[in-house]
């Protein structure tokens, strides 16, 4: 029964137990905490944005925030899920699933990176544990430099 706490997931499925289940949906897929605050920086700069949103209709995948004329997406990535090179450390209870999952991440972060460079984007991505202003004043530089490209193009 999965609401039983002794209850083990069958082999090969995604959770190791009922409640690492539990705390695994729990997790935000968006509006984190760094989210929100490196947001709320840009938005007091004057940039508006689309959150969660896809930058290109035929890929399935989302930026944190886009920014459509300018062609800039930005990705704000966690430690965990995106294998952090300084944070990252490997799950302890079904470690095969886990670390395999964030290796699929990172390989998906980098075909998104690839694919929206082609349609002739520029990605911009951080860590989690980034400072928030040094996040914001690069995207607001970036965003601006676009825009003025654009104009005088």
């Amino acid at each position: 029964m999965p609401d039983d706490p002794q209850w083990e997931a069958p082999e090969g499925s995604w959770a190791s137990s009922a409640a690492r289940r539990r705390n695994m949906q729990a997790i935000r897929s968006r509006d984190t905490k760094p989210e929100r605050l490196i947001r709320r920086l840009v938005h007091a700069q004057g940039l508006r944005y689309r959150v969660s949103a896809r930058p290109l209709p035929g890929l399935r995948r989302t930026a944190d925030m886009v920014f459509r004329p300018a062609k800039v997406a930005v990705f704000i990535d966690g430690c965990y899920w995106h294998g952090c090179p300084e944070h990252y450390v490997p799950p302890k209870t079904n470690s095969g699933y886990w670390s395999q999952k964030v290796m699929r991440n990172m390989q998906r972060d980098r075909d998104t990176d690839q694919k929206l460079k082609e349609a002739g984007w520029l990605v911009l991505r951080f860590w989690e544990h980034e400072p928030s202003g040094t996040c914001a004043g690069t995207i607001t530089a970036s965003v601006l430099a676009r825009r003025a490209g654009l104009r005088n193009s």
